[in-house]
């Protein structure tokens, strides 16, 4: 039942205001639907997540979700141009270099939202 349904990633906001500005002029995004309860944002191959406001945001210490991207150095390099600000980690097993960690199998770059939620922009590996 729920392998055919589509899943939607939640994010959320603070300041609804502020982030939509982040998403749609910073990252580029456009709003597919809005209602009172937040708003949706379509990305590729028909994905969604929904940004809704609370007072809670910007608490998880853990990635909400990201994009997988054909080139990540490439990407990091155009947000950086939009102002965005790349994590740099350095942990036993995850170390990144300029931004980005090669995992092996991927290569990815963490970045926070204006309401501090971490996201990450990756590109997997052949």
């Amino acid at each position: 039942m729920l392998s055919d349904a589509e899943f939607q990633p939640t994010i959320q906001a603070s300041d609804l205001g502020r982030a939509r500005a982040f998403y749609e002029g910073v990252l580029g995004l456009e709003s597919e639907h809005e209602a009172e309860a937040g708003i949706t944002y379509r990305c590729g191959k028909g994905t969604t997540f929904f940004l809704y406001p609370t007072q809670h945001a910007g608490t998880g210490q853990h990635t909400l979700g990201g994009w997988l991207v054909e080139d990540v150095e490439h990407t990091v390099a155009w947000m950086r141009g939009r102002g965005v600000t790349f994590e740099e980690y350095d942990f036993p097993g995850l170390k990144t270099v300029d931004g980005i960690a090669d995992l092996g199998s991927e290569r990815a770059a963490w970045f926070k939202d204006t309401e501090g939620n971490i996201l990450t922009v990756s590109q997997l590996m052949a």
